[in-house]
């Protein structure tokens, strides 16, 4: 089997023009990544299960505290790992040698000291403060078929309280790219952070990357992402197809894509076996998928795709090999259980 891909507001200010003049060189951080800090259970289901409980295969859905304490219930024996889409992305980033950073709010609890501990160590700058609250560290509860599709049902939990005031200026400005994700754009207060992060990054002459994250996103906030792209405060999009086709509000892909191209500098889309494209200021690349004996999990291949991009971006590297990169990093992903890559990233882009 072929790798599959996983794949502004009113009132933003945004000063873009010198984003595009960033240089690795004059940043401390290559990559700095605002999104949910969550932890991932993962564990194996049959699709008559994914039935039983109504639950769309491949999908992902917000559930509650008492749905998740339910939900997992009825799991099977389970991995857990710090997780987190952005924060995956910023882990791939780091295993291929970049500087990256995350901002994510996690609750003082057993959860919320895991996830700090992981990520961490896997070399990601990790230093937003853990919040005392009685609204504990979320979770993903992760659900794989023997395909290697994952339904997620997560419970968002303490990342969602994230606010204006865990930000670090500095380690913002510090950062040749800003990479956020609209898994946390959907609620109003991280959103605000979010917004505020924009406008930090684009006045020191940063750029700004986003990532759709999931169709379900775009289903609740279409018209807000449709605005930030329109104050042109992105300057680097990632997507993939069903997303593209969202967002555009057309059922074609190519068509979906020439609507959207001409918005932003950079848009980059993952196209599960077909492979991925990349249309930069009007010149389109694409790269086929890299090969695998077998797909078994899903979870994170657009995330591990985003990060050997953005590798690729922070050392200059042309566009076809930033896909390049991004395709053998989530066929990595694809290959075993996790969103955290297990072999050695370096070696396989050599």
């Amino acid at each position: 089997m072929r790798n599959r891909f996983a794949a502004p507001q009113k009132g933003l200010s945004v000063q873009r023009g010198s984003g595009h003049q960033a240089h690795v060189t004059d940043s401390r951080l290559d990559v700095l990544a605002i999104g949910d800090a969550i932890v991932d259970v993962i564990a194996t289901t049959e699709d008559v299960f994914l039935t039983e409980e109504g639950l769309p295969k491949g999908s992902m859905r917000l559930i509650d505290a008492a749905e998740a304490t339910r939900l997992y219930g009825l799991m099977g024996q389970a991995r857990e790992t710090s997780g987190g889409s952005a924060a995956n992305t910023m882990a791939g980033v780091a295993a291929l040698g970049g500087k990256v950073g995350f901002v994510g709010q996690v609750a003082k609890d057993q959860l919320g000291e895991i996830f700090a501990h992981d990520i961490r160590a896997l070399g990601v700058e990790f230093t937003t403060p853990a919040r005392q609250s009685e609204v504990p560290t979320g979770r993903c509860l992760i659900l794989v078929t023997p395909d290697g599709q994952r339904t997620m049902n997560t419970f968002a939990g303490a990342s969602h309280s994230l606010t204006v005031d865990a930000l670090d200026p500095q380690q913002i400005r510090d950062a040749a790219i800003l990479y956020l994700e609209a898994y946390l754009w959907v609620p109003d207060t991280p959103r605000a952070a979010m917004e505020r992060a924009i406008e930090i990054a684009h006045s020191a002459g940063r750029k700004v990357a986003f990532t759709l994250s999931d169709i379900a996103c775009i289903a609740r906030r279409r018209d807000s992402f449709l605005d930030l792209i329109a104050a042109g405060a992105i300057d680097m999009l990632f997507a993939n197809e069903s997303e593209v086709k969202a967002l555009a509000g057309e059922p074609d892909f190519d068509a979906a894509l020439v609507s959207i191209q001409d918005k932003v500098p950079l848009i980059v889309c993952t196209c599960s076996e077909k492979g991925a494209v990349a249309v930069e200021n009007g010149r389109r690349v694409m790269v086929p998928a890299v090969w695998v004996d077998k797909v078994v999990d899903t979870t994170g291949a657009g995330d591990l795709f985003a990060a050997g991009f953005l590798a690729g971006q922070a050392r200059h590297a042309p566009l076809d090999r930033c896909l390049r990169m991004g395709a053998i990093a989530a066929a990595e992903i694809i290959s075993h259980f996790g969103a955290r890559p297990e072999a050695d990233l370096k070696a396989l882009m050599q």
